[in-house]
C-alpha cells in the first residue's frame, strides 16, 4: 500500500537518507572490527626546529633555550610615526563623558582622533596641545597628548 500524497521525489529523498544512514552504521562497525581506536596520540602534531609540522617528536638535543627577557613584542598600530617629532595642535572637540575627541594639527590642518587613554593631562575644547601622531584602525590618532596652553581663540575651521 502506498503512502498518501507521496511523490517520486519524496521517495527518492527518503531512500537516499536511509542509504546514507546504513553506510554510516557499516563504517562504524568496520572501524570497531579493525580494532582501530581514536586516541589523542594519533592527533598530535609536532613542529621541528625549522618550523615544519611532523608526526615525530623533536630531538631534545637540538632544543634551544630562550630567555623570556629577550623576547620583544609590541603592537604596531599605536606606535608613533616619528618619535622625535612632536606636533602642535588645537583640541577642536572633546567629550568627557564618552572619553574621546579630535585635535587639529596646526601645521597640516589634519584631524587626529584622541582617546582619553592617550591623554597625559586633562584637556578641553580650544586648548593648545603637544602630541605624537600614530596610526589607528580608522586613521591618524594622537598619542601622548600634553597640555601646552589652556585656551586659544579658535575660528569655526579649528584654526588659531
Amino acid at each position: 500500500m502506498g503512502r498518501s500524497q507521496e511523490t517520486f521525489n519524496k521517495k527518492e529523498v527518503r531512500t537516499r537518507k536511509e542509504k546514507k544512514r546504513k553506510a554510516k552504521v557499516e563504517k562504524r562497525e568496520k572501524k570497531k572490527a579493525e580494532g582501530k581506536k581514536n586516541s589523542f596520540d594519533d592527533m598530535i602534531a609536532y613542529v621541528d626546529e625549522l618550523g615544519r609540522i611532523s608526526s615525530t617528536p623533536p630531538d631534545p638535543e637540538k632544543k634551544i633555550i630562550v630567555k623570556a627577557e629577550n623576547i620583544e613584542f609590541a603592537t604596531a598600530r599605536n606606535k608613533p610615526q616619528n618619535k622625535d617629532f612632536l606636533k602642535k595642535g588645537v583640541v577642536i572637540s572633546f567629550n568627557d563623558s564618552k572619553g574621546y575627541g579630535f585635535i587639529r594639527d596646526l601645521d597640516s590642518n589634519k584631524n587626529f582622533f584622541v582617546h582619553a587613554n592617550n591623554l597625559e593631562e586633562p584637556v578641553k575644547e580650544s586648548n593648545l596641545v603637544l602630541f605624537e601622531s600614530g596610526k589607528g584602525q580608522k586613521g591618524p590618532i594622537a598619542l601622548k597628548v600634553r597640555l601646552l596652553r589652556e585656551s586659544t581663540p579658535v575660528n569655526d575651521k579649528g584654526q588659531v
